[in-house]
């Protein structure tokens, strides 16, 4: 197969550098057009060192890049930013595949979008096609779309955690609560007080407590799984280290046992490839997965009679975001779904 042509939005970010850091090394992609309107004419290793062994484009504006010649975009930009912008790409090359990590095309309910984010969807039209980029949940409708909406961080461990739970009815969706954690690299890229070394490290931050936008997907998603409206408790903080994610989701049982919910997610994960559910008395770490595009996932018995705690671990740059959006071009190119992404966790 002749390599596909890919672009990325939004490359100066955070998840538009990992989209680069993995795609430059997966044999089936050509990384062709770069953009950075406010680092537009630089050189990607003058934005990210990191990256000086690489013969990349340089980052141009993205009304610059001739749209026709790509294969797929991935998009890196922040909500609000990317609807008018995508339909725009869309509008020139409506064969391209679009692979959007930002959260504008994630809610199905128009009404929805707007009371999270807090104005009105600027591309209806796009949000009716959008499929919903959790792989493991969606794979057969991710394989024939043209735009998908790849998951926020929170939602992608949380949810893949709890699915498969509600879908089998073992737990009561009415009772959740979820206290998640992520690393600084999930604020962006952008300078912010709360994210200086002095003010983050050595510390642990709650933020948008009761209000998190992530809060929308969950239960968008769960909902669906049980057939029924669902409100999470769901309560992110910020910890010092620049990457990982780890859940902790604590649920009331519904005549299950926690052994059951483990067996339930054994059976739901047996035959993928980046979903593993740990043995019982064995604790998810976000070391075990960092820079991979592994999820690990537990169960443990609470103390409180028909309680289970149930922990989920992802890197938050990968299977929380640029992984997962390569897993999903993978299957939309007839792809094999690991391919580029079989990376170990780098440990320690």
């Amino acid at each position: 197969m002749m390599k596909k042509k890919i672009g990325i939005l939004g490359a100066s970010g955070y998840t538009g550098a990992d989209a680069v850091r993995l795609l430059a090394r997966h044999p089936n992609a050509e990384i062709t057009a770069l953009t950075a309107n406010t680092h537009a004419g630089k050189a990607m290793s003058e934005v990210f060192p990191h990256f000086f062994m690489l013969h990349l484009p340089k980052l141009v504006e993205w009304e610059k890049v001739d749209w026709t010649r790509l294969d797929a975009v991935f998009c890196g930009l922040p909500h609000g930013t990317t609807q008018e912008i995508i339909a725009a790409v869309l509008k020139t090359n409506p064969g391209i595949k679009i692979l959007d990590m930002s959260a504008d095309f994630r809610l199905r309910d128009k009404d929805s979008y707007a009371q999270w984010y807090g104005h009105e969807h600027r591309a209806l039209e796009l949000q009716d096609e959008a499929v919903y980029g959790l792989t493991e949940l969606y794979r057969e409708k991710v394989t024939a779309a043209r735009l998908v909406a790849c998951p926020g961080c929170y939602p992608t461990a949380v949810l893949l955690a709890l699915v498969p739970l509600a879908k089998a009815k073992l737990i009561d969706v009415d009772d959740i609560i979820i206290d998640a954690k992520s690393g600084v690299t999930g604020a962006g890229r952008g300078l912010k007080q709360n994210t200086l070394f002095s003010e983050a490290g050595e510390g642990l931050s709650p933020y948008s407590i009761g209000s998190h936008r992530h809060s929308a997907e969950i239960e968008q998603e769960i909902g669906a799984a049980a057939g029924s409206a669902v409100t999470v408790n769901f309560t992110p903080h910020l910890i010092p280290m620049a990457r990982g994610e780890f859940c902790t989701s604590y649920v009331r049982l519904n005549g299950a046992t926690p052994d059951d919910l483990r067996a339930e997610l054994e059976r739901a994960y047996a035959n993928e490839p980046f979903v593993y559910v740990t043995k019982k008395g064995v604790l998810p770490q976000t070391q075990n997965v960092r820079g991979s595009n592994y999820v690990q996932i537990g169960v443990v018995a609470d103390r409180i009679k028909n309680r289970a705690i149930v922990l989920s671990t992802l890197d938050n740059l990968v299977k929380g975001s640029a992984g997962q959006a390569i897993q999903n071009m993978n299957l939309m190119f007839g792809l094999p779904e690991t391919t580029g992404l079989e990376q170990i966790a780098l440990f320690p």
